[in-house]
Parts: structure tokens; sequence; C-alpha cells
């Protein structure tokens, strides 16, 4: 057992409501220059939907992510060979048209405009050529368009819906969409580290956050390609590739990410994840069907004495520790498994999780009147608005049961606090559905307490960096006494 520490997080959509004040702090601090402007490190999708850039989940174009070919894991995007010949061009990369052509306005005909009966406008100016455009598309341009012939009917995880589960998903009165925030996964398999012909990107030892080198980095934009969920992107001003670095600046100092710290609808919770990383390519080799619960078996129970010890013997602290055993992310995803990988089956392990959101309350309208569709305060599972085979798509690599298990889950937890706050329902029966849910009443009000009534300090669980230890097994760290926070001094080599 090679115990190490991750890094991960769980978003909560049901509570996202898709203001974006996650991107724009993002935006704000770490890409608001030159070459940048196209770059939304965290954005936030409408699903169904194509996406930023757009249809980024058709690997069958982009080629990201790894597969398995006679019973080895291998790139899908590049390989010896193909490194050569996609040397100068790939054609599995995205193009601008795929994100957007970023652009400005011109201000000064709204400051310097004469005196007229008409109102002056600002004409759009494009960033790359300076000169003025017409705007086509945008990093959030499907916001809202939930239903739309244009957007949400080209959304890949369609696949596999009846006629009929597609025709109901744009139906006027059944019309339903729900907002996707994302950001680099920090994967444990990373695809874009094993892409780089440099050796730019890395993992960071002591918390798993993947980082990029601008000084080894030389443009090649394998990573670009590699990356199935498109969260790396090429500066044209310096010619290196960027990416999320989950503002780790921020966490060596106990603070959460700007993103993190911003959520108006606080869906996003941090915490540490002990793992066992002998077992990483082997789980990434299992089938799709086995992918999600081999995922989840790969995170360590914190409080096993025999898990403990392998983690002390690996050089981990026992306030990371400590740390992890009152991790939120581990709760969501180990503890009452209500919260999944998106795309699974790309196998880089991602480390960002989410709580799939329960479809609002369907309803008929007879006259005046407007009651439930269903015989009960909710709806079945199996009879919601969004297809389950839709959430299984994006959440469980096409396995329903996965999903069907949280939602059930967080239906349960409704009913008992209906039950308790407003008494419509009985609590026998509330505690029945906790039951058929596997969960308890104990169990459904810690999911309570931690999505509803959670503090700061019970969503971000931030275990000290130890950088002093982490420079170590590098430098001395006398040497490096003015550099610590601000990441590795020089350029770890492959194999480290």
């Amino acid at each position: 057992m090679d115990v190490r520490m991750q890094i991960a997080m769980v978003f909560h959509l049901d509570k996202c409501i898709g203001c974006h004040t996650c991107s724009i702090a993002c935006k704000n601090i770490w890409t608001d220059r030159k070459g940048a402007e196209y770059m939304w490190w965290n954005n936030v999708e409408t699903k169904p939907g194509t996406g930023y850039p757009t249809r980024w989940e058709d690997q069958e174009n982009y080629h990201g992510g790894w597969e398995v070919k006679d019973g080895k894991l291998r790139l899908k995007s590049t390989g010896k060979l193909r490194t050569v010949f996609n040397i100068y061009h790939n054609p599995s990369m995205p193009t601008m048209d795929d994100y957007y052509e970023p652009w400005t306005y011109d201000y000064q005909t709204l400051f310097n405009a004469p005196q007229g009966d008409d109102q002056p406008t600002a004409r759009p100016l494009s960033m790359v050529t300076g000169k003025p455009m017409d705007i086509e598309a945008g990093p959030n341009w499907d916001d809202d368009l939930g239903g739309s012939p244009i957007y949400a009917e080209h959304d890949l995880n369609l696949k596999g819906l009846t006629p009929d589960q597609q025709a109901q998903l744009s139906a006027v009165e059944r019309l339903v969409y729900f907002y996707f925030p994302r950001i680099c996964n920090h994967c444990l398999n990373p695809s874009c580290v094993a892409a780089c012909p440099s050796g730019a990107l890395y993992k960071r030892g002591e918390d798993g956050i993947v980082l990029l080198d601008q000084k080894r980095c030389r443009g090649w934009r394998a990573c670009v390609a590699a990356c199935p969920y498109k969260k790396v992107y090429f500066n044209w001003s310096t010619g290196k590739s960027e990416k999320c670095i989950l503002c780790f600046p921020r966490l060596e100092t106990g603070q959460a990410p700007a993103c993190f710290h911003s959520c108006v609808g606080r869906i996003r919770y941090l915490g540490a994840i002990l793992y066992d990383a002998e077992r990483i390519e082997e789980t990434a080799r299992r089938p799709n069907e086995e992918l999600v619960e081999a995922h989840r078996s790969l995170i360590l129970d914190p409080h096993d004495p025999v898990v403990i010890d392998a983690a002390r013997r690996n050089g981990i602290h026992d306030s990371v520790i400590d740390s992890a055993q009152r991790s939120p992310v581990y709760k969501f995803v180990k503890t009452w498994k209500i919260a999944l990988p998106p795309h699974i089956e790309y196998r880089t392990l991602p480390m960002l999780f989410y709580v799939p959101p329960m479809s609002p309350v369907m309803a008929n309208q007879n006259g005046n009147t407007i009651s439930h569709a269903a015989d009960g305060l909710f709806h079945d599972i199996d009879q919601c608005r969004l297809p389950l085979k839709f959430l299984a798509n994006l959440f469980g690599a096409g396995n329903e049961e996965m999903v069907r298990y949280a939602l059930r889950k967080q239906k349960a937890v409704r009913w008992y606090r209906r039950a308790l706050t407003v008494g419509d329902v009985t609590m026998e029966l509330a505690g029945r559905m906790l039951k058929e849910a596997d969960s308890s009443v104990e169990e459904a009000e810690a999911i309570y307490q931690l999505t509803s009534l959670c503090t700061f300090e019970d969503r971000f669980v931030i275990p000290p960096m130890h950088r002093e230890e982490a420079l170590q097994m590098l430098e001395d760290p006398l040497v490096n006494k003015q550099s610590s926070g601000f990441g590795f001094v020089a350029g770890p080599r492959r194999g480290m």
C-alpha cells in the first residue's frame, strides 16, 4: 500500500445558481493578461449543452484521455510514433472557433460621441486582430439555453436516450437544465502530464495538484490535446501552456481557492483524502461499468489504523491525516456515496466529484390550480424531468445504478426533513424511505447539516501544506527559505 494525500473537491450541483461569480474571481486573479483572454480556468456551462470549448466531451474528435488496448493503458491522443507526426500539427486540437474569438469594445465611441438623437454604441473589436468583428460565441454562450436546437440537442450525453426522452427534454412544459461548473480535475492519472514531451507538467507529491513549469514548457500543446476535459490552454503571447493551479499559493496559507471562496451558492467543498497510489493503473484499466466503484475504492479510510501507519511511513504528517479524517469530500464520496466523478470513462481518475442534481418537481396546471404530477410529494427518481440515462452518461460512464443510488438518497433526506419541519409526511414513511435508500436518520442529519447549514470551516478543511518537508525532499530548505509558498524553485524531473 502506497498511501498518498490528494486535495480533492466536491461540487453540489443542486446548489449552483449559475451566477458565474467563480469564473470572474478566477479570471481577475489568474488570466487577466495578454494571450489569456480566451482562457477560463473556471467556467460554468449549461447542461444539456455543448459546453466550452464546443463539444469538449467528443473524444471521437479530440482523442483525449486514456484507452485500454490489448490490456494496456495508452493515451488516445499521442504515442511514441505519433508524437513525431503531430509535432507541428495535431488534428485533434481544438481551434479558436471551438473556444471563441476574444473581443473588447471601442469605448471611445461612447465617450467621444457627439450629441445626437441616436444612442451611441460601442462596437466589438477582436482582441486577436484589433479589427471590428461580429460576436458569434462566448465562454457561457449556451447559458440558460436548455432545450435549444443549437446547443442542448447536440449534447453528447443524450446518447442512448430514446427519441421520446430526447423530445421530452425540449418540450416547453417539461424543459429542464442545470448548471455545470468546471475546473481542472487534478486527476490521479492525468493524461496531460503523460503526454507532455518536455516533462513540464507534473503532479505535486505533497498535495496532488497538477502544475505546469513555465520554464520547461516548449509549447508543443500535447497536453491540450490529451486533456479530455480541455482544461489546459495555450497562451499565444508567451508560447506556453497554462492551466488551473487550484490557487496553491492561497492553499499554502490556509485560504480556499478564489473560485471556492467567492461561490455564492456555496456549492463547493474541498478537503484532503488518502489514496492508494499502487492501484492507480489497475483501476484505470477496469471495464467502464466497474470504474466508478473502483475509483471510489482507491480512497482509503483515514480512520483505519493500517492506513494511518502506512501514511506515516510515507511521510504524511499527523496534521494532514487529521484533516483527511475531517474531510467533507471523504463524506460525500466514500461515506455517503452521493458524489460521482465526471466522465470516469476517460480514465484520468478525476479528483473533482459532483453531487448530481435533483430535477424540479413536476406539476400539472388545471385551470387556476397547479398540482403535483406525481402522487407523492416528489416524483419518482426514474420519472424525473431529466432522464436518468443523461446523468448516467455524465457521471456514471453510462451506469444508471450509481446515479440512481445518489438521487434516491438525496430524495430520502428531503422527505425526512419535510417530515421533521413541515409535518405533512409521516416520520414512519420518511424512515422507510431512508432505509430503502441505504441511509439512516443520523446520516440524513449529517447530509442535511453539511449541505444546508455548513460553515466556511465545514466546507473547506485545508490541511497544513508542510512545504518545509516537501522542499527537504529536493534541496536544502535553508537555500530555499525565501521561496517557500510559491512552488518548486527548480523544475522537477520525471520519475521523482
